[in-house]
């Protein structure tokens, strides 16, 4: 049994090491910018910039949001700053918009800009120094150091996007796969295994063994699901983060614990009533988890999608994806399962302790 505990131990240490990163709270972006957008590691001067492009996979002629949050190095807002942003296109070093200086009533704010081209761009934020310094309401020249703060009293920091007429057909294409590769994968080695075990076995394949399958493959489906949602998600608050892992992770090894039981073989063989009902104690402390765990995310899903989640950044209710209509679907037919299978022990068990006597 050690060893069953140090398998799920190592998974957990892999979820948890290979998505820290992502912890880090991404300012007020709407969103994880793990393509487009992110922030400058050294700062500009006393403030920490971030910048974030909605659609993150941007693609030409269509409308652009630009979302920056400027804040100082406690994490705190700041106010009254005075910015200028512009937009240079990489290949031709030609800038191709500019928003002139600009009194920013707090850090965060947004610009829409529609991308002439694909290919890649570099957005300048300017941030005054000291705001008698600059031209109110005007741009300055364009510059070939992009960097360059010679002749204005401003800290400046440069940001680098692509626009791509087809990389989010991509990204979500390979997203998918991600999902269904490790599903079809375990789906195969373990009907490969279940039908060996049936060739080599004399005796019966234990009872309802096919509804045992699904549920494994469900659990750890509706986890791998919570993954791949991760990143649209994790950044509007870091509760968010600690809550679509922990969801993941206690899914995937619910799956886990199920394959290993399920493995164990017949647990209810012999005449020991003590041993028995030791066994289905544990079976049914692993369906209540299962249950009740799988209840709770289907309501609290329900209840982010008609009122504003708590912490919510915006005040506002979930919007309904395919994403998160995957995840219910597979944790309902989870939840059915596993009520299933309950009943079906307790009657199994009832049987066999008549039959002891």
């Amino acid at each position: 049994m050690r060893s069953h505990y140090v398998l799920i131990s190592f998974l957990f240490l892999i979820l948890i090491t290979t998505f820290i990163p992502h912890f880090i709270s991404f300012a007020h972006l709407s969103h994880t910018p793990h393509y487009n957008g992110g922030s400058n590691r050294d700062g500009m001067g006393k403030y920490y910039p971030y910048m974030a492009l909605d659609p993150e996979y941007a693609t030409p002629n269509k409308p652009t949001q630009i979302t920056f949050s400027v804040q100082d190095f406690d994490g705190k807002d700041v106010y009254g700053i005075e910015t200028m942003v512009e937009i240079y296109q990489e290949s031709t070093g030609e800038r191709v918009k500019g928003f002139p200086w600009t009194v920013r009533d707090i850090g965060d704010f947004n610009l829409y800009y529609v991308f002439p081209y694909p290919g890649s761009y570099e957005i300048v934020l300017s941030v005054a120094n000291d705001d008698k310094m600059v031209n109110h309401n005007q741009l300055d020249p364009p510059r070939s150091i992009l960097s360059s703060i010679t002749d204005c009293n401003c800290q400046r920091v440069i940001f680098n996007v692509n626009i791509s007429d087809s990389w989010g057909l991509v990204r979500n294409s390979l997203l998918a796969i991600s999902i269904l590769t490790p599903i079809i994968v375990l789906g195969i080695v373990l009907g490969r295994i279940y039908y060996k075990r049936r060739n080599q076995t004399l005796d019966a394949i234990p009872e309802k063994e096919n509804l045992k399958y699904i549920i494994m493959l469900l659990a750890i489906a509706g986890g791998l699901v919570h993954m791949a949602i991760f990143p649209e998600h994790g950044s509007l608050q870091i509760y968010y983060s600690v809550f679509l892992m922990a969801a993941a992770g206690a899914q995937v090894a619910y799956g886990i614990l199920y394959i290993l039981i399920n493995f164990a073989g017949d647990s209810y063989s012999g005449n020991n009533r003590k041993y028995i009902l030791s066994q289905y104690k544990k079976r049914v402390a692993l369906n209540l988890f299962g249950l009740i765990g799988t209840s709770v995310l289907i309501g609290l899903y329900a209840y982010s999608v008609i009122i504003a989640p708590p912490l919510s950044p915006d005040n506002k209710a979930e919007n309904i994806d395919a994403a998160g209509i995957l995840a219910k679907s597979v944790e309902i037919f989870l939840v059915i399962g596993i009520v299933y299978l309950i009943a079906w022990e307790k009657q199994r068990v009832k049987k066999i302790l008549v039959s002891a006597k």
